[in-house]
């Protein structure tokens, strides 16, 4: 019997079409249109993180993006004073709190959440008091995904960068850890999410974790634009994501 699995939505992270557009200045590839053509592809919702630097998407970007974009949106941000009345001013759909390094290229691995618990508890608060959901980023560890729950976050994303980044048996090794956390975290009450690093080949197998909610893929779906289209990147990204999920159910 085929069991029914929880649908997979797409969230694309529209930041690196900013990048473009910062390397020379001035509006042209505007994100927002990016944001609406994602939406017309089938994402089911639009994530962008505000950096401290602003070094891809901006304050302005992200004004557009709540007023003009009716897809759901995800703010990724840093647990910081000034990103805190960002979001209360804009009132996201969430929020995904984020390590953040200036130094740093990309975000290179999940918030240590049980390490700065502290620290994050007012943040977590003050966002679920204004009704915006609060997901944590997190490597997949057990002690990670308790300590979101017991800090009352509503999401934790797994991030998968560790998985992408290898092959052969250590990629199968790191796919099983993100397995038993997804596992972890429904049994915890926590909505799982994953993401970094997804592309064409490495996608599948992570969609098909049954207790997986939501992919939030952006990097590789900029970069694939380049060759085939935004539209052709993110289409043929949510029919690998709806195929694996398929076969995942007829699997069960």
């Amino acid at each position: 019997m085929t069991k029914a699995l929880l649908p997979l939505r797409l969230g694309v992270n529209i930041d690196h079409v900013a990048t473009i557009r910062n390397a020379r200045g001035g509006r042209h590839p505007d994100p927002v249109r990016a944001a609406r053509l994602a939406a017309a592809a089938g994402a089911d919702g639009i994530t962008a993180h505000l950096r401290e630097d602003r070094r891809h998407i901006s304050d302005d970007d992200i004004s557009r993006l709540a007023r003009e974009i009716d897809l759901p949106l995800n703010l990724e941000m840093a647990a910081t004073d000034e990103m805190l009345a960002i979001a209360l001013a804009h009132h996201p759909h969430a929020c995904c709190l984020v390590p953040e390094k200036r130094e740093e290229k990309t975000t290179e691995g999940g918030l240590d959440v049980a390490a700065s618990h502290r620290v994050l508890a007012p943040f977590i608060r003050a966002l679920r008091e204004a009704r915006i959901r609060v997901s944590l980023f997190v490597d997949p560890e057990e002690v990670q995904l308790a300590v979101a729950k017991a800090l009352g976050a509503d999401i934790v994303e797994l991030h998968t960068g560790a998985y992408c980044e290898v092959e052969g048996a250590a990629r199968a090794g790191e796919l099983a850890r993100l397995v038993k956390a997804a596992e972890v975290a429904e049994r915890l009450g926590l909505e799982c999410h994953a993401g970094h690093g997804l592309a064409f080949d490495t996608v599948k197998p992570v969609a098909a974790i049954a207790t997986i909610v939501e992919l939030n893929i952006g990097h590789f779906l900029v970069g694939e634009a380049i060759f085939t289209g935004l539209d052709a990147s993110i289409r043929r990204m949510r029919a690998l994501m709806d195929e694996a999920r398929g076969e995942a159910g007829i699997a069960a």
